[in-house]
């Protein structure tokens, strides 16, 4: 088991107003396995990806990675977590504009002291269609292009999983199956897991497995 929650649940306060974004989900998601979370704007799931993530802390429950509870961690401790076990590939791609390609790829290796292993990296690289895009800048890329780059940069430092929040969001039809095609054969190469936030149930039908989130409540298929 790679990810497992229980019993999670995010409160908000709005004014007086307490918003239930998230209500006691347990899920479970297994080595490998690539499941889409799906739901409309303002349903929870991007709420569940941020505590999945590590990047925001439940009202209650727990999240366990590869059998941790990331939780029970400090900020500092809990940063480190997601940098080595947790790879993002978020819509708006947030690649560094002054970076070349593989600059960017690499730059998680770089901020975690790691030593790069260039010729994993070219692999990687060309495995996502960039062969010959190493020293391009990102506004010298295409939509499709950025978001493979943002891929790589998820799955360099080879996570426990690969969490993609509305990874063909800004990308057109073509490109979107494209990428999809490409992070689901990197990642399958590599034996990581990837948990995909969308409200697209075309993007969707490339996992394996549906998870349906309405009003907080996460429901199978």
């Amino acid at each position: 088991m790679i990810v497992k929650t229980k019993n999670l649940s995010k409160i908000y306060q709005s004014g007086e107003t307490e918003v239930h974004a998230l209500t006691d989900a347990s899920i479970s998601i297994e080595r490998g396995e690539a499941v889409a979370i799906i739901g409309s704007s303002g349903s929870g799931k991007s709420t569940l990806l941020h505590l999945l993530g590590g990047i925001d802390r439940p009202t209650k429950g727990k999240v366990f990675i590869e059998g941790e509870d990331i939780y029970k961690h400090n900020d500092e401790a809990l940063a480190l977590l997601r940098r080595r076990r947790i790879g993002f590939v978020f819509q708006m791609y947030n690649l560094m504009p002054q970076l070349n390609v593989y600059e960017n790829v690499v730059l998680p290796l770089g901020l975690d002291g790691r030593i790069v292993d260039k010729p994993r990296v070219v692999a990687l690289l060309e495995n996502l269609g960039l062969a010959d895009k190493h020293k391009s800048l990102p506004n010298q890329l295409s939509g499709g292009q950025q978001q493979r780059v943002a891929i790589a940069r998820a799955l360099v430092t080879q996570p426990a999983i690969v969490l993609a929040d509305e990874p063909t969001g800004n990308l057109d039809s073509k490109t979107s199956v494209e990428v999809l095609n490409l992070l689901r054969a990197s990642a399958s190469k590599l034996g990581q897991t990837i948990a995909i936030i969308t409200h697209d149930e075309k993007a969707a039908q490339f996992c394996d497995r549906i998870l349906r989130i309405e009003d907080g409540h996460i429901r199978e298929g």
